[in-house]
């Protein structure tokens, strides 16, 4: 099935096409199977009952997440409780799932439907492809994965300074959308510290970059502007998980106004959720990416 929103963009754009989702398999192939075993993290992509969109963490063991045949995934772990993606899955519905390798720049996006049997989901396999090294900064597992007895959740509708000063300063953040009878899907967005702007406290912006010409984000947000954004602490084991509406800004003098951007996506807050005391890893920062704009 063709994705009207890629094609809208790709005709904007003038990328020859059809160029997308429709061309993205569902088998999961030897090389995607050993890499999916060796991860430590994947970032969960869905909507909620209401049809808000968030991105959730999920992290183990290397083996936690693991193909089970040629067309399906097991993840050996559930959000934890205060996660609003956290009984998502007790009814079948769709995903995206991106599993990121920090140390190597390796990442790689499955898709499909899937359902929590016990402590596993379940994932049937749609789309099943790997992304280019891009804006990805190096980072590399420091020590086990620690929490407290009861991780902490704090919920609000606007951004705090902290909050702000946070996403001012990150360097990575992950984004989920979703536009029901297409799917879901979970990305990443990386460049130097500085490069998302927080225009208020319920508002952000921040370039897109020259990408692989798919369009299966702004695919999405230009047919369903719900997303999800989730910033994650690396040192402390700590999220901060957006939900909103994004969309993306053609003017072309805007964008030349903002280092290597090609447009400006802009983010409209509805809810925000921290949680601290996760038992997630802990990384060290490495290396900005050589193709970050300066």
């Amino acid at each position: 099935m063709h994705h009207p929103g890629e094609q809208r963009l790709q005709s904007r754009t003038g990328v020859p096409g059809p160029w997308g989702s429709a061309q993205v398999g569902p088998d999961i192939p030897a090389v995607a199977a050993e890499f999916l075993r060796s991860q430590r993290l994947v970032v969960l992509g869905a909507a909620d009952d209401e049809g808000a969109v968030w991105a959730s963490p999920v992290a183990g063991p290397p083996g936690f997440v693991r193909a089970a045949g040629e067309r399906t995934v097991l993840v050996d772990r559930r959000p934890v409780h205060q996660d609003p993606l956290a009984t998502a899955f007790d009814d079948d519905r769709d995903i995206g799932v991106l599993a990121i390798e920090p140390a190597t720049r390796r990442r790689m996006r499955v898709n499909g439907r899937a359902r929590q049997s016990g402590d596993t989901l379940v994932l049937h396999t749609e789309q099943v492809y790997s992304n280019c090294p891009k804006y990805i900064q190096t980072r590399t597992v420091t020590g086990d994965d620690t929490a407290s007895a009861a991780p902490a959740a704090r919920a609000a509708t606007q951004l705090d300074a902290d909050q702000r000063a946070w996403i001012a300063s990150a360097d990575t953040f992950f984004i989920a959308t979703h536009v029901p009878g297409l799917g879901a899907d979970a990305s990443h967005r990386g460049g130097n510290p500085g490069f998302v702007t927080v225009t208020g406290d319920r508002r952000l912006s921040w370039p897109d970059y020259v990408g692989n010409s798919m369009f299966m984000t702004l695919g999405n947000l230009e047919l369903d502007p719900r997303a999800g954004l989730l910033f994650l602490d690396w040192e402390r084991g700590a999220t901060l998980q957006l939900t909103g509406r994004a969309r993306t800004d053609w003017d072309q003098r805007r964008a030349a106004s903002v280092p290597g951007a090609q447009r400006v996506v802009d983010f409209e807050l509805d809810r925000v959720v921290e949680l601290t005391g996760l038992a997630l890893p802990r990384w060290a920062f490495g290396k900005y990416s050589r193709f970050n704009p300066v």
